[in-house]
Protein backbone atom coordinates (compact mmCIF):
# COMPACT_ATOMS: atom_id res chain seq x y z
CA UNK A 1 0.00 0.00 0.00
CA UNK A 2 1.24 3.24 -0.74
CA UNK A 3 1.77 5.60 2.09
CA UNK A 4 -0.63 8.13 1.14
CA UNK A 5 -3.54 5.60 0.84
CA UNK A 6 -2.38 3.87 4.23
CA UNK A 7 -2.34 7.33 6.27
CA UNK A 8 -5.70 7.90 4.96
CA UNK A 9 -7.23 4.45 5.30
CA UNK A 10 -6.31 3.73 8.65
CA UNK A 11 -6.18 7.65 10.24
CA UNK A 12 -6.96 8.52 14.17
CA UNK A 13 -8.59 11.87 14.29
CA UNK A 14 -6.89 13.58 17.20
CA UNK A 15 -9.97 15.08 19.37
CA UNK A 16 -8.26 16.76 22.13
CA UNK A 17 -5.00 18.29 22.73
CA UNK A 18 -3.07 20.17 25.44
CA UNK A 19 -0.88 22.97 25.69
CA UNK A 20 1.10 21.48 28.13
CA UNK A 21 1.72 19.17 30.71
CA UNK A 22 1.82 19.10 34.55
CA UNK A 23 4.06 17.32 36.48
CA UNK A 24 2.18 16.58 39.86
CA UNK A 25 4.71 14.83 42.25
CA UNK A 26 5.60 11.00 41.57
CA UNK A 27 3.10 8.41 42.99
CA UNK A 28 5.05 6.42 46.33
CA UNK A 29 4.34 3.40 44.00
CA UNK A 30 5.59 4.62 40.77
CA UNK A 31 8.30 6.11 42.73
CA UNK A 32 9.60 2.51 44.27
CA UNK A 33 8.78 0.71 41.52
CA UNK A 34 12.44 -1.00 39.83
CA UNK A 35 10.81 -0.56 36.68
CA UNK A 36 8.41 1.39 34.14
CA UNK A 37 6.80 -0.22 31.38
CA UNK A 38 4.73 2.08 28.71
CA UNK A 39 3.55 0.79 25.15
CA UNK A 40 4.08 3.22 22.32
CA UNK A 41 2.01 2.46 19.42
CA UNK A 42 2.74 4.78 16.41
CA UNK A 43 -0.03 5.31 13.62
CA UNK A 44 -1.58 7.69 11.35
CA UNK A 45 -3.38 10.61 12.87
CA UNK A 46 -5.34 13.38 11.63
CA UNK A 47 -3.95 16.89 13.66
CA UNK A 48 -7.30 18.36 15.74
CA UNK A 49 -8.64 22.09 14.75
CA UNK A 50 -6.78 23.59 17.88
CA UNK A 51 -3.38 22.96 15.57
CA UNK A 52 -4.91 25.26 13.36
CA UNK A 53 -3.62 23.33 10.84
CA UNK A 54 -5.61 20.70 8.59
CA UNK A 55 -3.04 18.21 8.66
CA UNK A 56 -2.45 14.48 8.35
CA UNK A 57 0.36 12.98 10.03
CA UNK A 58 1.45 10.65 12.59
CA UNK A 59 1.30 10.12 16.34
CA UNK A 60 2.02 7.98 19.00
CA UNK A 61 -0.52 6.80 21.26
CA UNK A 62 -3.19 8.91 19.45
CA UNK A 63 -1.70 12.17 20.46
CA UNK A 64 0.71 15.09 19.22
CA UNK A 65 3.39 15.00 21.01
CA UNK A 66 3.43 11.86 22.01
CA UNK A 67 2.77 11.08 26.05
CA UNK A 68 4.83 12.53 28.61
CA UNK A 69 7.03 9.44 29.63
CA UNK A 70 8.41 10.22 33.23
CA UNK A 71 10.92 7.53 35.50
CA UNK A 72 13.04 8.54 38.63
CA UNK A 73 16.74 8.03 37.85
CA UNK A 74 17.85 5.10 38.74
CA UNK A 75 14.42 2.94 37.47
CA UNK A 76 14.64 0.48 34.28
CA UNK A 77 12.96 1.50 31.51
CA UNK A 78 10.98 -0.96 29.40
CA UNK A 79 8.99 0.32 26.01
CA UNK A 80 7.21 -2.01 23.94
CA UNK A 81 6.80 -0.07 20.48
CA UNK A 82 3.99 -0.65 18.02
CA UNK A 83 4.80 0.33 14.37
CA UNK A 84 1.42 1.06 12.08
CA UNK A 85 2.49 4.12 10.47
CA UNK A 86 2.80 2.19 6.80
CA UNK A 87 6.57 1.58 6.61
CA UNK A 88 9.15 1.00 8.79
CA UNK A 89 10.22 3.74 12.19
CA UNK A 90 12.37 3.38 15.46
CA UNK A 91 12.69 5.37 18.10
CA UNK A 92 15.74 7.73 19.10
CA UNK A 93 16.16 8.37 23.05
CA UNK A 94 17.69 11.82 22.19
CA UNK A 95 20.27 12.49 25.41
CA UNK A 96 20.06 9.21 26.74
CA UNK A 97 23.38 7.06 27.26
CA UNK A 98 21.99 3.99 26.94
CA UNK A 99 23.58 0.56 25.16
CA UNK A 100 23.91 1.05 21.59
CA UNK A 101 21.49 -1.17 20.19
CA UNK A 102 18.71 0.90 22.03
CA UNK A 103 19.34 4.05 20.47
CA UNK A 104 17.32 3.88 17.21
CA UNK A 105 19.09 4.78 14.39
CA UNK A 106 18.01 2.85 11.20
CA UNK A 107 20.78 0.30 9.55
CA UNK A 108 23.27 1.83 12.19
CA UNK A 109 22.63 0.40 15.82
CA UNK A 110 19.33 -1.48 14.89
CA UNK A 111 17.08 -2.91 11.64
CA UNK A 112 13.79 -0.47 11.40
CA UNK A 113 11.15 -2.21 12.38
CA UNK A 114 8.62 -2.96 9.79
CA UNK A 115 5.15 -1.65 9.62
CA UNK A 116 3.00 -4.15 11.44
CA UNK A 117 5.99 -5.12 13.77
CA UNK A 118 7.04 -4.35 17.18
CA UNK A 119 10.61 -3.82 19.27
CA UNK A 120 11.26 -3.55 22.93
CA UNK A 121 13.48 -0.66 24.00
CA UNK A 122 14.81 -1.98 27.72
CA UNK A 123 17.39 0.27 29.17
CA UNK A 124 18.40 2.53 32.48
CA UNK A 125 17.17 5.85 31.46
CA UNK A 126 20.64 7.96 31.99
CA UNK A 127 21.87 11.40 33.02
CA UNK A 128 18.66 12.62 34.85
CA UNK A 129 17.61 15.01 33.26
CA UNK A 130 14.80 16.76 30.32
CA UNK A 131 15.26 14.00 27.19
CA UNK A 132 12.77 13.20 24.54
CA UNK A 133 12.02 10.23 21.84
CA UNK A 134 12.27 11.19 18.16
CA UNK A 135 11.38 8.86 15.59
CA UNK A 136 14.60 8.61 13.41
CA UNK A 137 13.38 7.20 10.14
CA UNK A 138 12.81 9.35 7.30
CA UNK A 139 10.09 12.66 7.88
CA UNK A 140 8.33 10.77 10.85
CA UNK A 141 9.43 13.34 13.36
CA UNK A 142 8.11 16.10 11.75
CA UNK A 143 4.59 14.42 10.85
CA UNK A 144 4.53 13.95 14.80
CA UNK A 145 6.29 11.52 16.31
CA UNK A 146 8.36 12.76 18.84
CA UNK A 147 7.22 13.08 22.39
CA UNK A 148 9.35 14.30 25.85
CA UNK A 149 10.95 11.94 28.42
CA UNK A 150 11.84 13.54 31.96
CA UNK A 151 14.48 11.54 33.71
CA UNK A 152 13.81 12.87 37.71
CA UNK A 153 16.41 13.01 39.88
CA UNK A 154 14.91 13.33 43.34
CA UNK A 155 18.05 14.84 45.21
CA UNK A 156 16.68 18.14 42.76
CA UNK A 157 14.53 20.92 44.82
CA UNK A 158 10.97 21.22 43.13
CA UNK A 159 9.16 24.03 41.91
CA UNK A 160 5.45 24.75 42.76
CA UNK A 161 4.44 24.23 39.64
CA UNK A 162 6.44 22.34 37.04
CA UNK A 163 5.23 22.71 33.47
CA UNK A 164 6.63 20.87 29.98
CA UNK A 165 5.89 22.82 26.90
CA UNK A 166 6.95 21.29 23.32
CA UNK A 167 7.21 23.62 20.84
CA UNK A 168 6.04 22.19 17.06
CA UNK A 169 6.00 23.60 13.77
CA UNK A 170 3.31 21.57 11.43
CA UNK A 171 5.11 21.83 7.98
CA UNK A 172 3.56 21.82 4.36
CA UNK A 173 5.55 18.60 3.66
CA UNK A 174 5.12 19.43 -0.17
CA UNK A 175 7.80 22.10 1.03
CA UNK A 176 9.86 20.41 3.36
CA UNK A 177 10.66 17.40 0.64
CA UNK A 178 11.04 20.07 -2.03
CA UNK A 179 13.80 21.54 -0.21
CA UNK A 180 15.26 18.28 0.73
CA UNK A 181 15.18 17.18 -3.42
CA UNK A 182 17.03 19.61 -4.54
CA UNK A 183 16.32 23.32 -3.75
CA UNK A 184 19.26 25.22 -2.56
CA UNK A 185 17.95 27.13 0.36
CA UNK A 186 15.30 28.86 1.98
CA UNK A 187 14.64 32.20 3.63
CA UNK A 188 15.55 32.62 7.34
CA UNK A 189 12.35 33.59 9.63
CA UNK A 190 13.39 36.47 11.35
CA UNK A 191 12.15 37.96 14.36
CA UNK A 192 11.45 41.44 14.11
CA UNK A 193 13.51 44.14 15.22
CA UNK A 194 16.56 42.78 14.29
CA UNK A 195 19.30 43.66 12.41
CA UNK A 196 22.08 41.44 10.83
CA UNK A 197 24.76 44.16 10.20
CA UNK A 198 26.89 44.47 13.05
CA UNK A 199 26.35 42.02 15.31
CA UNK A 200 28.38 38.90 16.15
CA UNK A 201 28.27 35.28 14.33
CA UNK A 202 26.39 33.73 17.62
CA UNK A 203 24.24 37.06 18.09
CA UNK A 204 23.19 37.14 14.65
CA UNK A 205 19.35 36.10 15.83
CA UNK A 206 18.29 36.00 12.43
CA UNK A 207 20.62 33.11 11.64
CA UNK A 208 17.35 30.82 12.61
CA UNK A 209 19.01 27.71 12.34
CA UNK A 210 16.96 26.45 9.48
CA UNK A 211 14.60 26.91 7.58
CA UNK A 212 11.85 29.56 8.31
CA UNK A 213 9.81 30.91 5.93
CA UNK A 214 6.26 31.34 6.04
CA UNK A 215 3.95 32.78 8.53
CA UNK A 216 0.56 30.56 7.54
CA UNK A 217 -2.95 32.04 8.84
CA UNK A 218 -2.27 34.82 10.43
CA UNK A 219 -3.63 37.60 12.65
CA UNK A 220 -3.27 37.79 16.43
CA UNK A 221 -5.66 34.74 17.48
CA UNK A 222 -6.07 34.02 14.23
CA UNK A 223 -7.06 30.27 12.70
CA UNK A 224 -7.73 31.46 9.32
CA UNK A 225 -6.81 33.61 5.98
CA UNK A 226 -4.25 33.31 3.67
CA UNK A 227 -0.65 32.55 3.97
CA UNK A 228 1.44 35.43 4.35
CA UNK A 229 5.17 34.95 3.22
CA UNK A 230 7.72 36.38 5.63
CA UNK A 231 10.34 38.37 3.44
CA UNK A 232 13.51 36.02 2.84
CA UNK A 233 16.72 36.95 4.03
CA UNK A 234 17.92 35.83 0.73
CA UNK A 235 16.54 34.54 -2.51
CA UNK A 236 15.69 31.02 -2.09
CA UNK A 237 12.66 28.23 -1.82
CA UNK A 238 10.55 28.16 1.16
CA UNK A 239 9.80 25.39 4.05
CA UNK A 240 6.09 26.50 4.86
CA UNK A 241 4.35 26.21 8.14
CA UNK A 242 0.37 25.60 8.08
CA UNK A 243 0.55 26.28 12.12
CA UNK A 244 2.99 26.61 15.18
CA UNK A 245 2.00 25.04 18.29
CA UNK A 246 2.82 24.74 21.92
CA UNK A 247 2.24 20.59 22.49
CA UNK A 248 -0.45 19.71 20.39
CA UNK A 249 -2.35 23.25 20.22
CA UNK A 250 -2.28 26.75 18.56
CA UNK A 251 -3.13 30.30 20.60
CA UNK A 252 -6.18 31.21 21.76
CA UNK A 253 -6.95 27.23 21.95
CA UNK A 254 -3.66 26.14 24.28
CA UNK A 255 -4.87 25.37 27.86
CA UNK A 256 -4.02 28.28 30.10
CA UNK A 257 -1.81 28.03 32.94
CA UNK A 258 -3.07 28.91 36.46
CA UNK A 259 -0.72 30.19 38.72
CA UNK A 260 -1.07 31.48 42.11
CA UNK A 261 0.83 34.57 43.66
CA UNK A 262 3.94 33.43 45.10
CA UNK A 263 4.70 30.48 43.57
CA UNK A 264 7.51 29.59 41.49
CA UNK A 265 7.06 27.95 38.34
CA UNK A 266 9.58 25.74 36.32
CA UNK A 267 9.52 25.85 32.96
CA UNK A 268 10.71 22.48 30.84
CA UNK A 269 11.15 23.99 26.93
CA UNK A 270 11.76 21.67 24.06
CA UNK A 271 12.50 23.16 20.49
CA UNK A 272 11.02 19.51 18.57
CA UNK A 273 10.40 22.05 15.31
CA UNK A 274 12.02 20.49 11.37
CA UNK A 275 13.74 23.37 10.66
CA UNK A 276 13.24 26.54 13.18
CA UNK A 277 15.00 27.98 15.75
CA UNK A 278 12.79 29.45 18.37
CA UNK A 279 12.90 32.81 20.61
CA UNK A 280 10.72 32.54 23.74
CA UNK A 281 9.83 35.75 25.90
CA UNK A 282 7.52 35.56 28.82
CA UNK A 283 5.68 39.09 29.19
CA UNK A 284 6.25 41.09 32.19
CA UNK A 285 9.02 38.44 33.66
CA UNK A 286 13.11 37.42 33.37
CA UNK A 287 13.58 33.87 32.98
CA UNK A 288 15.85 31.95 35.39
CA UNK A 289 18.11 29.39 33.13
CA UNK A 290 18.85 26.16 34.69
CA UNK A 291 19.43 23.10 32.64
CA UNK A 292 20.18 22.85 28.90
CA UNK A 293 19.59 19.65 27.15
CA UNK A 294 18.40 18.53 30.99
CA UNK A 295 21.67 19.20 32.26
CA UNK A 296 22.72 21.26 35.19
CA UNK A 297 24.34 24.63 33.64
CA UNK A 298 27.96 25.33 35.50
CA UNK A 299 25.89 28.66 36.75
CA UNK A 300 22.50 29.93 36.68
CA UNK A 301 21.71 32.97 33.93
CA UNK A 302 18.89 35.36 34.43
CA UNK A 303 17.62 36.18 30.56
CA UNK A 304 14.49 38.40 28.84
CA UNK A 305 14.62 35.91 25.86
CA UNK A 306 15.61 32.30 25.46
CA UNK A 307 17.01 30.76 22.12
CA UNK A 308 15.92 27.24 21.54
CA UNK A 309 17.86 25.80 18.36
CA UNK A 310 15.88 22.53 17.10
CA UNK A 311 16.68 19.71 19.40
CA UNK A 312 17.27 21.89 22.49
CA UNK A 313 15.95 22.21 25.79
CA UNK A 314 16.30 24.73 28.79
CA UNK A 315 14.23 24.77 31.86
CA UNK A 316 13.47 28.19 33.17
CA UNK A 317 12.14 29.47 36.05
CA UNK A 318 10.13 32.72 37.26
CA UNK A 319 8.63 33.92 40.21
CA UNK A 320 5.14 35.18 40.24
CA UNK A 321 5.21 38.42 42.23
CA UNK A 322 1.94 39.97 41.39
CA UNK A 323 -1.63 38.83 39.88
CA UNK A 324 -1.98 39.26 36.23
CA UNK A 325 -2.15 37.55 32.52
CA UNK A 326 0.62 36.62 30.68
CA UNK A 327 1.81 35.54 27.59
CA UNK A 328 4.94 33.21 26.88
CA UNK A 329 5.44 33.27 23.45
CA UNK A 330 8.15 32.25 20.56
CA UNK A 331 8.64 34.91 18.70
CA UNK A 332 7.72 35.11 14.84
CA UNK A 333 8.91 36.88 12.10
CA UNK A 334 5.38 38.55 11.81
CA UNK A 335 5.08 40.60 14.90
CA UNK A 336 1.36 39.90 14.80
CA UNK A 337 1.40 36.33 15.18
CA UNK A 338 0.85 35.30 18.61
CA UNK A 339 -0.23 31.47 18.22
CA UNK A 340 2.66 29.86 19.65
CA UNK A 341 1.69 30.92 22.55
CA UNK A 342 0.82 29.76 26.04
CA UNK A 343 -1.51 31.96 28.80
CA UNK A 344 -0.14 32.59 32.15
CA UNK A 345 -2.20 34.17 34.38
CA UNK A 346 -3.52 34.14 38.21
CA UNK A 347 -6.66 32.90 39.13
CA UNK A 348 -8.57 36.14 39.53
CA UNK A 349 -7.54 37.22 35.97
CA UNK A 350 -9.64 35.30 33.57
CA UNK A 351 -11.21 37.96 31.66
CA UNK A 352 -8.22 40.66 31.69
CA UNK A 353 -6.19 41.14 28.58
CA UNK A 354 -3.10 39.49 28.47
CA UNK A 355 0.22 41.78 28.73
CA UNK A 356 2.24 40.37 25.28
CA UNK A 357 5.96 40.36 25.19
CA UNK A 358 7.65 43.20 22.91
CA UNK A 359 7.49 42.40 19.27
CA UNK A 360 11.25 42.85 18.79
CA UNK A 361 14.38 41.50 21.16
CA UNK A 362 15.79 44.14 19.85
CA UNK A 363 18.01 45.34 23.56
CA UNK A 364 16.88 42.48 25.16
CA UNK A 365 19.18 40.38 27.20
CA UNK A 366 19.30 36.97 25.48
CA UNK A 367 20.47 33.60 26.29
CA UNK A 368 23.43 32.76 24.62
CA UNK A 369 26.00 30.13 25.29
CA UNK A 370 28.83 32.86 25.96
CA UNK A 371 26.67 34.51 28.70
CA UNK A 372 26.14 31.00 30.30
CA UNK A 373 29.47 29.78 29.49
CA UNK A 374 31.32 33.67 30.84
CA UNK A 375 33.02 33.16 27.51
CA UNK A 376 36.46 34.86 27.26
CA UNK A 377 38.26 35.77 23.66
CA UNK A 378 41.03 33.06 22.59
CA UNK A 379 44.39 34.63 22.66
CA UNK A 380 45.66 36.10 19.38
CA UNK A 381 45.97 33.26 17.33
CA UNK A 382 44.48 30.82 19.25
CA UNK A 383 41.49 28.30 18.15
CA UNK A 384 42.40 25.04 20.18
CA UNK A 385 43.23 22.35 21.23
CA UNK A 386 41.88 22.91 25.09
CA UNK A 387 44.07 20.40 26.83
CA UNK A 388 45.24 17.05 26.45
CA UNK A 389 43.26 14.47 24.31
CA UNK A 390 43.86 11.30 22.30
CA UNK A 391 41.42 12.06 19.39
CA UNK A 392 41.36 16.07 18.17
CA UNK A 393 39.07 16.60 14.89
CA UNK A 394 38.16 19.32 12.80
CA UNK A 395 34.94 18.95 10.77
CA UNK A 396 34.17 21.52 7.95
CA UNK A 397 30.12 22.14 7.83
CA UNK A 398 29.15 22.98 4.00
CA UNK A 399 27.16 22.53 1.35
CA UNK A 400 23.72 24.43 -0.05
CA UNK A 401 25.82 25.16 -2.77
CA UNK A 402 23.51 27.05 -6.50
CA UNK A 403 23.50 23.78 -8.07
CA UNK A 404 24.18 21.70 -5.34
CA UNK A 405 21.37 20.99 -3.13
CA UNK A 406 23.60 19.33 -0.49
CA UNK A 407 24.80 19.82 3.40
CA UNK A 408 28.33 18.05 3.57
CA UNK A 409 30.57 17.57 6.36
CA UNK A 410 34.24 18.05 4.43
CA UNK A 411 32.75 18.06 1.58
CA UNK A 412 30.58 14.57 1.82
CA UNK A 413 27.37 13.51 2.14
CA UNK A 414 26.37 10.38 4.43
CA UNK A 415 27.32 7.79 4.15
CA UNK A 416 30.53 8.89 2.97
CA UNK A 417 31.31 11.42 5.83
CA UNK A 418 34.37 11.21 6.87
CA UNK A 419 33.96 8.78 10.58
CA UNK A 420 35.38 9.53 13.85
CA UNK A 421 37.54 6.58 15.33
CA UNK A 422 37.74 6.70 19.67
CA UNK A 423 38.55 3.58 22.03
CA UNK A 424 37.28 3.64 25.48
CA UNK A 425 38.22 5.93 27.61
CA UNK A 426 40.00 8.39 24.97
CA UNK A 427 39.49 12.23 25.82
CA UNK A 428 37.81 13.68 22.46
CA UNK A 429 37.82 17.07 20.70
CA UNK A 430 35.29 18.05 17.88
CA UNK A 431 36.27 21.42 16.22
CA UNK A 432 33.52 22.60 13.70
CA UNK A 433 33.87 25.08 11.35
CA UNK A 434 31.02 26.59 9.63
CA UNK A 435 31.30 28.70 6.57
CA UNK A 436 27.57 28.83 5.65
CA UNK A 437 25.01 31.31 6.07
CA UNK A 438 23.03 29.23 8.25
CA UNK A 439 23.58 27.67 11.96
CA UNK A 440 23.62 24.49 12.00
CA UNK A 441 22.14 22.47 15.26
CA UNK A 442 24.94 19.61 15.53
CA UNK A 443 23.84 16.50 17.91
CA UNK A 444 25.87 13.86 18.92
CA UNK A 445 23.69 10.46 20.51
CA UNK A 446 24.54 8.22 23.48
CA UNK A 447 27.11 11.18 24.70
CA UNK A 448 26.88 14.52 26.74
CA UNK A 449 30.20 16.72 25.51
CA UNK A 450 30.97 20.42 27.11
CA UNK A 451 30.88 22.99 24.55
CA UNK A 452 34.12 24.44 25.28
CA UNK A 453 34.97 27.04 22.65
CA UNK A 454 32.28 29.21 20.37
CA UNK A 455 33.21 31.94 17.98
CA UNK A 456 36.00 32.39 19.04
CA UNK A 457 35.32 32.79 22.15
CA UNK A 458 36.33 30.01 24.99
CA UNK A 459 34.09 29.15 27.70
CA UNK A 460 35.83 29.43 31.42
CA UNK A 461 32.61 27.49 32.55
CA UNK A 462 32.20 24.62 29.72
CA UNK A 463 28.16 24.02 29.17
CA UNK A 464 27.13 20.26 29.18
CA UNK A 465 25.11 19.34 26.06
CA UNK A 466 24.19 17.12 23.55
CA UNK A 467 22.93 19.26 21.32
CA UNK A 468 24.40 22.90 20.03
CA UNK A 469 24.31 25.59 17.20
CA UNK A 470 27.51 25.97 15.30
CA UNK A 471 26.75 29.52 14.39
CA UNK A 472 26.99 30.68 10.65
CA UNK A 473 30.33 31.91 9.25
CA UNK A 474 32.17 30.74 12.91
CA UNK A 475 33.26 27.80 14.78
CA UNK A 476 32.42 25.62 17.71
CA UNK A 477 34.25 22.98 20.02
CA UNK A 478 33.04 19.76 21.91
CA UNK A 479 35.63 18.38 24.56
CA UNK A 480 34.12 14.74 25.89
CA UNK A 481 35.48 11.32 27.04
CA UNK A 482 34.60 8.14 25.18
CA UNK A 483 32.93 6.61 28.36
CA UNK A 484 29.59 5.92 26.65
CA UNK A 485 28.61 1.82 25.68
CA UNK A 486 30.90 1.01 22.77
CA UNK A 487 29.11 1.18 19.03
CA UNK A 488 28.61 3.36 16.22
CA UNK A 489 27.31 6.44 17.60
CA UNK A 490 25.45 9.27 15.12
CA UNK A 491 26.21 12.76 15.02
CA UNK A 492 24.41 15.00 12.68
CA UNK A 493 22.72 18.15 12.13
CA UNK A 494 19.46 18.17 13.44
CA UNK A 495 17.78 20.62 10.89
CA UNK A 496 15.66 17.64 8.90
CA UNK A 497 16.38 19.27 5.60
CA UNK A 498 20.09 19.40 6.70
CA UNK A 499 19.79 15.87 7.76
CA UNK A 500 18.31 14.57 4.77
CA UNK A 501 20.58 15.96 2.70
CA UNK A 502 23.56 14.61 3.79
CA UNK A 503 25.27 16.69 6.91
CA UNK A 504 25.99 13.60 9.11
CA UNK A 505 28.69 11.38 10.14
CA UNK A 506 29.36 9.01 12.88
CA UNK A 507 31.59 8.60 16.20
CA UNK A 508 32.79 4.72 16.30
CA UNK A 509 33.93 2.47 19.29
CA UNK A 510 37.21 0.33 18.02
CA UNK A 511 38.67 -2.06 19.69
CA UNK A 512 42.05 -1.80 21.02
CA UNK A 513 44.91 -3.52 19.36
Amino acid sequence: MRRRDFLQSSLTVGTAALSWTLLPPMSARAADSDLVEVTLEARPYRYPSVTGANFTGLAYNGRVPGPLLRVRYGQNFRARFINHTGGPSTIHWHGMILPNAMDGVPYVTQPPVPEGGEFIYTYKPDPPGFRWYPSHVGDQDALGLFGAFLVEDPREPRADVEVVLVLHDVPDMHSLWAAVAGKSKAPMDVPPGLSMSGMDAESAMGRMGGMGGMSAMGGKGGMGGMARPIKPMFMGDEVRYLSHCVSGAAYPHARPLIVRVGQTVRLRILNASPTLTHYVRLAGHRLRVTHSDGNLLPRAVTVDALRIGIAERYDAWFEVTRPGAWLLESLMGDAGDHRQSVLIRTAGAANRPPQVPPPSLAGAERFTYQLAGAGVPLAPGAHHPFGPAEVRTTLRLGGAKPGDPHWTIDGQIWPHTPKIDVRSGDVVQIHFTNPTDMDHPMHLHGHVFELVEVSGRRLRDPLPKDTTLVPAGSTATWRFRADSPPGRWALHCHNFVHMMDGMMTELDYVRAT
